[in-house]
């Protein structure tokens, strides 16, 4: 269950962690009362549920109670990356000299918490990481021994803080892991955790993910409405598990797992997946052509990756679907195969007759078509 920013904010709040003043509105009357109210140049904040919304327009700056009303009238009931804005976040402008990123998620492979620390924050912070992966550190955490203060000193001389700023860290580090543990957190994240000008330290946009299966135990936490971004909403209506994505390249497979091992992939060699979508076992020609057709008129995906390993789901059907999509849409895009199991050779030649890609390996087909996209 991901929360808005405005609901993290809140409990943040409530263990200490400094965050800049501000409330949230659902009317443009209410921006400008706020900005009042602060005194201060403002930001106003979209409150969506899908990352990248700064790139999107999401978040404005306003320099007059005035200057925000107006902005907020443009804001409020426009769509972002899909979803309708109905609530904003209002808070005061903070002038800052340095932004750190923080967070604390679940390591399932090796049964830990792990908290990351980059010395490099803000907008892009996944991509400065490749190329700067000495500025990032990471700490396990066992769950059954806690977080020790060894490995907070870790992460405070990682920093470069003054001694009254690694006092006020160790504060907040503390705080994160309490936070995370007490509402069975998937993700609690600080992004940035900015140094102002005047020296302090203050989180400036705070994310949390709670564990779905621990929604009973947090029965004071309003559960956000749904949302869905146009295509996700298509998917939905089409019965697919798709979730929407902020890359080019369109991933196709069957099963969760090879979906998301495909996924991997295209981050290995360098791409961003657009999408995850998983067809599901068993599927037949019209569901994969319908499929296909989804990511052929999804208008950021630049090229459509497909892994499919055929037992219940054979590999001719899926040929078939794939060949049928492309001679339906009037959009034509780059489309790469990989198939084995289940009647291969035969969806193989069907594929290759009507002039598709098809790759022996997962890896190859991967490769591929990161290639074309850069």
């Amino acid at each position: 269950m991901k929360l808005y920013e405005y609901q993290a904010r809140e409990i943040y709040m409530k263990y200490g962690i400094p965050v800049p003043k501000g409330e949230v509105a659902s009317s443009p009357q209410e921006v400008r009362r706020i900005a009042e109210k602060l005194g201060s140049p403002v930001v106003i904040k979209a409150q969506i549920l899908v990352a990248g919304r700064g790139k999107a327009g999401g978040i404005l700056f306003a320099e007059t109670p005035e200057e925000a009303e107006k902005i907020s009238r443009n804001l409020l009931g426009k769509k972002i990356k899909g979803c309708v804005v109905k609530k904003v976040l209002v808070v005061e402008k903070v002038q800052f000299e340095k932004e750190y990123f923080l967070s604390i998620t679940v390591d399932r492979d090796n049964r830990v918490y792990c908290f990351l620390v980059s010395r490099r924050g803000g907008v892009n912070v996944e991509e400065l990481a490749k190329k700067h992966p000495e500025d990032l550190l990471r700490v396990n955490i066992n769950p059954l021994v806690g977080l020790l203060d060894y490995q907070i000193r870790k992460i405070l001389s990682f920093l470069s803080l003054t001694s009254n700023q690694k006092k006020d860290l160790y504060k907040i580090i503390k705080a994160m892991y309490e936070i995370m543990r007490k509402y069975d957190c998937e993700l609690v994240e600080i992004n940035p955790l900015a140094v102002t000008t005047r020296g302090d330290l203050i989180a400036l946009d705070t994310r949390m993910i709670i564990d779905d299966n621990s929604k009973y135990r947090h029965p004071d936490i309003e559960e956000p409405e749904e949302e869905y971004t146009e295509y996700e909403k298509i998917a939905k209506e089409k019965g697919f598990s798709y979730v929407e994505l902020d890359g080019d390249i369109g991933v196709i497979g069957n099963g969760a797992g090879l979906t998301m091992a495909t996924m991997d992939l295209v981050f290995h060699y360098g791409g961003r997946p657009a999408n995850f979508l998983d067809i599901g076992g068993g599927a037949r020609a019209e569901r994969v052509k319908e499929a296909v057709k989804v990511l052929l008129q999804h208008p950021r995906v630049k090229v459509i990756l497909v892994n499919i390993l055929g037992g219940i789901t054979r590999c001719d059907e899926v040929a078939k679907g794939i060949v049928a999509a492309v001679k339906e849409a009037s959009v034509e895009k780059p489309i790469f195969v990989r198939m084995m199991g289940t009647n291969e050779e035969e969806g193989k030649r069907i594929l290759r007759s009507a002039g598709i890609n098809v790759y022996e390996s997962m890896e190859e087909a991967a490769l591929a078509a990161v290639k074309v996209v850069r």
